[in-house]
């Protein structure tokens, strides 16, 4: 299965390029060194909506400073669902739509495409304005030691908990935690037509982390791969990620049956603002809904609190962070004015849209402070949110060391995905699943040395 859908996506791929290549070549690129002669409007594909990205007023910001570039929002997916955008991007791909700009939601996403000849390669860009990105932004973008996007926004993995419901049963937010006490608060917030926590994965081919919290949530090698490239599944964390994930399904009835999750296509914001869930492990990527959307206005209060520990003495609270990855599409017409636009979104842009925590290193705590204000000062109940358990998670919270993205991770994702379906749905034990696991992802690196 996992075979097919990388062969499948590859061949897909391949051809739409291929095919859309020969009639690049044969059109001039209507850009010259420097400003474009004449207007041009770029194509931005993206999963984000414009309740949630704010896209008209980003867009008329970076018309002002350019007003020779126009922008097209292509909005993929009314849910905000980077899995659905992608396989329409993919498919418009294919197709030899013209895209321009893509979003797209995580690195190994971009390095799958960018391994394709899908994304365009922007070291070019980047060496000619001078611009240090390791210095410059919170997370690394390399894929094979080359740059193909900038980011957008920076997130930061947290958990969401409905604060009247820790009312209710004399919790406090935490300030600090493990996973054994985020067992005990979601066992808590389990009532009457409701859970105490729901897990977004894994469910097609993504959102591994959500089998492998204990794993992700370590100082280093936070992932299936160690941070040299090697298998990491002899982490006995991973086991004990596998073991949470049972346990609260399976003994506590605290948490969403994976199989309601894959057979109703549960959504995590669903989940959350209407109160189905008590608490969410979930990200910053959310930030701007907190205090409400037009999908989603909130009833309730929201409190934040950072990813629990493996350890108690641990100082900080780590998570494999990243953020949105603007790529420019390799058959782009429009690459000059596509870059401008990354590079203007990644920096100023995020202030300009003010939805956000940025990946910008060059923004101060008091700026980001401000930011935070400002998103909550435009939401439809921003007293909703209580700011300060934002703030301390933001601070007490670490970025976790990963490996570089390999071309063959989404193999190791799905081959994963599967042995854990079989787990999760009964058809085997823990102990299976690891000896299984170890043995796929060895066999998968062994394959592509």
């Amino acid at each position: 299965m996992k075979k097919m859908f990388t062969l499948f996506l590859a061949i897909f791929l391949v051809v739409g390029i291929l095919a859309a290549c020969s009639e690049q070549k044969s059109s001039s690129n209507e850009e010259k060194e420097g400003e474009p002669s004449e207007p041009v409007t770029i194509k931005v594909h993206t999963y984000g909506t414009n309740d949630v990205y704010k896209w008209e007023k980003t867009v008329s910001a970076f018309k002002k400073k350019h007003p020779d570039i126009n922008v097209e929002i292509v909005e993929l997916s009314e849910k905000n669902d980077s899995q659905e955008a992608l396989k329409k991007i993919d498919l418009g791909a294919a197709s030899g739509e013209e895209m321009d700009v893509i979003m797209f939601p995580f690195i190994d996403a971009l390095a799958q495409r960018a391994q394709l000849g899908m994304v365009e390669e922007l070291d070019k860009y980047i060496q000619a304005d001078g611009i240090n990105m390791e210095k410059e932004y919170k997370f690394d973008l390399k894929v094979n030691d080359h740059y193909y996007a900038m980011p957008g926004k920076f997130n930061l993995m947290y958990v969401l908990l409905n604060k009247d419901r820790l009312d209710a049963a004399g919790l406090e937010v935490p300030k600090e935690w493990t996973w054994d006490e985020f067992q005990e608060y979601a066992k808590k917030l389990t009532g009457d037509g409701y859970y105490g926590t729901y897990f977004h994965g894994p469910f097609q081919f993504a959102w591994q982390q959500y089998m492998s919290l204990n794993l992700i949530t370590q100082e280093s090698n936070a992932g299936f791969l160690k941070v040299d490239g090697s298998s990491n599944m002899n982490d006995p964390l991973y086991k004990k990620s596998l073991e949470l994930r049972v346990k609260m399904e399976k003994e506590d009835k605290s948490a969403v049956p994976y199989s309601q999750m894959i057979s109703q296509k549960l959504n995590y914001r669903d989940q959350f603002f209407t109160q189905a869930s008590s608490m969410i492990v979930t990200g910053s990527w959310l930030l701007s809904e907190l205090g409400g959307s037009d999908r989603f206005p909130v009833e309730f209060n929201i409190a934040v609190a950072p990813m629990p520990k493996n350890n108690p003495t641990d100082e900080f609270s780590y998570n494999p962070t990243g953020g949105d990855l603007l790529g420019i599409y390799a058959n782009s017409k429009h690459k000059d004015a596509s870059y401008k636009f990354i590079k203007w979104y990644s920096t100023e842009g995020q202030f300009e849209q003010a939805a956000f925590l940025p990946s910008w290193t060059k923004a101060s705590d008091a700026e980001i402070e401000s930011l935070i204000d400002q998103i909550f000062s435009e939401s439809a109940n921003p007293d909703k949110l209580d700011r300060e358990t934002l703030l301390h998670t933001i601070k007490s919270t670490k970025s976790a060391k990963i490996s570089q993205p390999v071309p063959y991770i989404n193999e190791i994702n799905a081959a994963l995905t599967v042995e854990f379906e079989k787990l999760i749905l009964d058809q085997q034990d823990v102990d299976t699943t690891v000896a299984n696991s170890k043995k796929i992802v060895q066999d998968i690196i062994d394959k592509n040395k």
